[in-house]
């Protein structure tokens, strides 16, 4: 199975308050640099495959807090960008909040087009097809970090669940939090989501007493035995 480590990106100036969207110069504020730091020290002894960041610097900074000291080199994906807001861009979300169109995006978000920008179910697409697209690329034994933005993890974590991209604002992604998902050949597995603990992988098990997941695929009946 595949294991894909969400990490959506510490604080900036701008979290909050403002829809920074792909607002270039965007950094870490100091807290969002703790927060990185933090996060790198939270799943120190997890060994990764490959270490993949947004292309916006607030990603790429959080990613390679998690970078230093490894021997991996971040990797930047244009499919894991934050959604394209359009002219919503860069505004106050007490001001957007005004807008019709936040009604939607609250309520049903598949109906979503950000003017001049774009949908948030083309958002969805794009990033579950890179997952996917780097899933078989590292292969099912791999253990791999993505850092990207809120809306994009949310609608990642959605596909997973198999939920409607209408139920997507129920997911909660905060800054330097963790989402883990195992990807099964028949199913994905979300192990975590929103974490801010420190990270334990559970071990893969090909035979496990009692029934439980003997293919690596199914879902433990009764249960499952949790880790140890």
């Amino acid at each position: 199975m595949t294991t894909l480590l969400l990490a959506r990106h510490g604080l900036t100036d701008l979290t909050g308050p403002v829809l920074a969207g792909r607002t270039p110069g965007v950094h870490l504020s100091d807290a969002g640099r703790a927060q990185a730091a933090a996060l790198a020290g939270r799943i120190a002894d997890v060994g990764l495959d490959a270490i993949v960041s947004s292309p916006l610097e607030r990603c790429r900074e959080t990613a390679q807090a998690v970078s230093d000291g490894r021997a991996l080199e971040v990797q930047t994906d244009e499919r894991f960008i934050e959604c394209g807001y359009g002219s919503w861009t860069g505004r106050p979300l007490k001001e957007l909040a005004k807008d019709p169109l936040w009604q939607v995006v609250q309520a049903h978000p598949s109906a979503a087009t950000f003017p001049d920008g774009e949908s948030l179910a083309e958002m969805q697409h794009r990033a579950v097809s890179a997952v996917r697209d780097w899933n078989r690329r590292l292969g099912e034994k791999a253990v791999y970090l993505v850092c990207s933005h809120g809306d994009v993890i949310k609608a990642i974590v959605a596909d997973a669940l198999g939920l409607h991209l209408d139920h997507f604002q129920r997911i909660t992604a905060d800054p330097a939090a963790l989402t883990v998902i195992r990807y099964a050949p028949l199913r994905p597995f979300v192990l975590r989501i929103n974490d801010m603990g420190e990270l334990r992988l559970p071990e893969d098990s090909e035979e496990k007493d009692g029934g439980e997941n003997i293919t690596g695929s199914d879902a433990a009946v009764g249960g499952g035995s949790g880790t140890t």
